[in-house]
């Protein structure tokens, strides 16, 4: 029992690191100047929740988050950091909820869901952020809620569709990677 945590806490570090590259150094594709940006960084979060479940997941997002808030993140707040950083990519983990194993029918499906709802509820993150944090960046006349919802929309989603796509191919070519350990 206890090798078998140690080794979930290995993967959640490695995981962890790998993220932080991923997003930090690997040709993200930056959409707007005020933050957020197009990165695989979900990808080995996805990977460690789905392998590991929810728990595991989280832990692994929130440290992605605060690595990448002691790395340089934006802050004008602390709540906000907060907000921004290890909730948001905390929040990727709940992807670990849906249970992808041997034998499960339609594992595309189970897969999609997980990225979607953990895709929400990081954007819900960023969302909040903005609304009570950013809002002095909403053009003249625009309701801040649509300025935040559509601004943060504009990253989250492509990057949930990329981490759909580069996880599916992992799902069909090697679903060992994916499948619950634990």
């Amino acid at each position: 029992m206890a090798g078998k945590k140690l080794v979930t806490m290995i993967e959640i570090a490695m995981m962890a690191a790998i993220a932080v590259v991923l997003h930090k150094l690997m040709i993200p594709f930056h959409l707007w100047p005020n933050g957020g940006s197009v990165t695989f960084s979900m990808v080995p979060i996805a990977a460690v929740a789905l392998r590991r479940g929810a728990k595991a997941g989280v832990l692994c997002g929130g440290i992605t988050g605060l690595l990448l808030w002691i790395l340089g993140g934006t802050v004008i707040h602390p709540a906000q950091a907060v907000l921004d950083y290890p909730l948001a990519f905390g929040a990727l983990g709940v992807a670990g909820w849906i249970r992808i194993g041997e034998d499960t029918k339609k594992p595309l499906l189970f897969l999609s869901l997980g990225l979607l709802l953990s895709g929400g509820l990081r954007l819900t993150a960023h969302f909040l952020s903005g609304v009570i944090f950013f809002k002095a960046f909403t053009p003249a006349g625009q309701s801040v809620y649509l300025y935040s919802l559509v601004y943060n929309l504009s990253y989250i989603l492509p990057e949930v569709i990329l981490t759909f796509l580069i996880m599916a191919g992992i799902c069909r070519s090697a679903p060992q990677l994916i499948r619950r350990q634990g």
